[in-house]
């Protein structure tokens, strides 16, 4: 058992010690560098027992933290001033390394690890003496992934948790891949972090790549990428990108939260994320999989955001307006939420946490559409309240791709043509902004007009709409004579045939501005998007290739979404084959997940006809369930 020395001690102020780089040993012998705040009296710990407050990152437990910054504030606060606040609300503040980063022992594998190591961090930190036997976890991203793996093994002592945009409900589906397509914010990712944490030679080996030029050469593969200079994140990188199919690999504890729903800890549980962030899936997954026990309260958060971004007004080109921050709309702060939450599930203190609503979701739109001062447009948004996810009362309409280009909740005619282009993978559609995080420096996430512009990687025509490309097919309703809010989840059917053995099709819903003075030509600002590839057309599990002439039907899942679309905008669908670098590129080839050479141009049919009705099918809340939905009260 770890005890404190006076050589490991650091006094950060009178009434708040530091023991620095606890060595914690894991049960296979590595270990795993912790920092423990204590509450102190004069520079000295003070003595009992108290619940402990536990983050688990890959991001350097002594480094500042980006996303914990409040309304006002010029620059993110330090992990430790973090600490400092939770040990003076009388709490014993845990910040660890992951395994092989930074001060910890051992080899970093991304994710795979956790459930162990947080398992037996949670065993240690239990038998420490300064431990009551509780204690509750937060943490963003990543600090969510090891949340919610170390809580599938229910380690002793977990008593309350807050998943702030992450934790993983299934990483194949959300987070790594997505409709069988590799998230290539993964290769972003470990390019970024093996630059931080390579040895001198190697940070300047990896600085010296040209990412940009890498992102043009895919697929990568061992030794032939920008982070073969560590070949531990170039491994884990590479077998990502080819596991495609669904199998036992994808069902680990710490990728596969939804295995574990049966079995997880009956604890209070907050899950956040935001409608521009990776893990809207992931955590709108999580709550419908958790629910439903008294014994387990769950509190949802769903902002405007890109991904941590909590208390910003935009995303992307976008403003939501004032209304959008957390801090000040949903609650005082980020820090007094968590320590109401704390409060109340660690100490059991009656302050109104158990009467606040389930579900807190920003609903975009409904601004003024102008260009504001920063330049961007100004979308709007508020705050609604719910008693579930999805909200209610909640109505699912199917509207229609037809023949002349417009969508619309008519049945399509007996007879109409399909719609056929060709997708060339040496020349993809551009991703511009989504659902996204990590991307940089390659591309960002966000609401954008879907347009090609030199700031989007791979655009090839700036200033043309993305609509304006013979393999991007757009529909649009009428336009709007009353406002629509389209609340929840979403799903796209498509009627579909290719002479390639395997190809991909992508969904993207776009809420259409009218034109207006700051924007001539209106703008198509994307709210959602999704992807399958056909050889899981049937299952993820076994794949298909396929056979000429067949026609099929594909599921396209985009993340779901609150979106008002007002009173005279259109609502439009773009159907194309890819969404790059979003996602990797299909070769079109039936190649092997990551290691096709040789491209193909596929010729891709879309239906339309009564007998093959292609369809995005919207929720949509209106009449008494609007009015049951009042904005939160600040």
């Amino acid at each position: 058992m770890d005890t404190l020395t006076p050589s490991r001690l650091e006094v950060i102020a009178d009434d708040v010690v530091v023991e620095r780089d606890v060595m914690v040993t894991m049960r296979d012998g590595i270990r795993l560098a912790t920092d423990v705040y204590h509450p102190a009296r004069g520079g000295k710990v003070i003595k009992g027992k108290l619940p402990a407050i536990m983050e688990r990152t890959p991001y350097g437990k002594a480094e500042r933290s980006r996303s914990e910054i409040e309304v006002g504030m010029s620059a993110p606060m330090k992990r430790e001033e973090v600490a400092c606040y939770f040990v003076r609300a009388g709490y014993v503040v845990i910040y660890q390394d992951c395994r092989g980063r930074h001060n910890s022992e051992g080899k970093f594998s991304k994710y795979i690890s956790e459930a162990a190591d947080g398992y037996d961090t949670a065993r240690w930190l239990v038998e420490q003496p300064w431990s009551n036997s509780r204690f509750g976890t937060m943490g963003l991203s990543y600090a969510a992934h090891t949340q919610a793996a170390l809580a599938c093994l229910n380690p002793p002592g977990l008593a309350c948790m807050v998943m702030d945009s992450g934790g993983f409900s299934n990483a194949y589906q959300c987070g790594i891949r997505q409709g069988g397509a590799f998230e290539l914010k993964q290769a972003t990712w470990a390019y970024n972090q093996a630059i931080g944490e390579a040895d001198e030679f190697a940070r300047a080996a990896i600085e010296a790549e040209d990412i940009h030029a890498w992102f043009s050469v895919m697929p990568w593969s061992e030794g032939v990428s920008p982070v073969r200079w560590m070949p531990e994140y170039e491994g884990y990188l590479l077998d990502q990108w080819r596991s495609g199919t669904f199998d036992e690999s994808w069902r680990r504890v710490g990728l596969y939260m939804q295995g574990f729903y049966e079995t997880f800890p009956e604890v209070p549980c907050v899950l956040m994320s935001s409608w521009y962030d990776a893990y809207v899936k992931s955590t709108l997954d999580n709550y419908r999989g958790l629910s439903g026990k008294d014994s387990r309260p769950l509190q949802l958060i769903m902002g405007p955001w890109l991904h941590g971004n909590r208390n910003t007004t935009l995303a992307g080109d976008i403003s939501f307006g004032p209304a959008a921050p957390l801090g000040g709309n949903v609650t005082e702060s980020w820090l007094a939420f968590r320590r109401n939450w704390f409060d109340h599930w660690l100490k059991g203190e009656e302050n109104g946490v158990s009467q606040e609503p389930i579900a807190r979701i920003f609903v975009m739109g409904g601004g003024s559409g102008a260009r504001d001062a920063e330049g961007r447009l100004e979308h709007g948004g508020h705050w609604i309240k719910a008693a579930d996810w999805p909200v209610p009362s909640t109505e699912y309409h199917n509207f229609y791709i037809h023949q002349n280009g417009s969508l619309s909740t008519d049945g399509p005619e007996a007879d109409a043509a399909s719609f056929i282009y060709d997708f060339d993978p040496k020349n993809p559609v551009p991703t511009i902004g989504g659902s996204l995080t990590s991307g940089q420096p390659i591309f960002e996430g966000g609401g954008f007009d879907q347009r090609e512009s030199e700031k989007f990687y791979g655009s090839k025509h700036p200033s043309l709409p993305l609509a304006a490309r013979a393999d991007v097919l757009s529909f649009e309703t009428e336009v709007l004579t009353e406002d629509v809010a389209v609340v929840g989840p979403i799903t796209v059917e498509l009627y579909v045939s290719s002479d390639a053995p395997d190809t991909d099709f992508t969904a993207k819903l776009v809420d259409v501005y009218p034109p207006s003075k700051d924007y001539p030509t209106g703008y198509a600002l994307n709210i959602t998007d999704g992807i399958i590839r056909c050889r899981y057309r049937k299952s993820f599990e076994k794949p298909e290739p396929i056979m000429a002439g067949e026609v099929f039907k594909v599921t396209i899942e985009p993340f779901a979404t609150a979106n008002l679309f007002a009173k005279g905008h259109r609502i439009r669908l773009d159907i194309s084959s890819s969404n790059f670098p979003k996602y990797d590129v299909n070769p079109n080839t039936y190649a092997p997940e990551g290691l096709g050479r040789t491209t193909e141009v596929a010729r891709n049919t879309v239906f339309c006809d009564a007998a093959r009705p292609s369809a995005i099918r919207l929720p949509i809340v209106s009449g008494e369930a609007m009015v049951a939905l009042k904005p939160i009260e600040k």
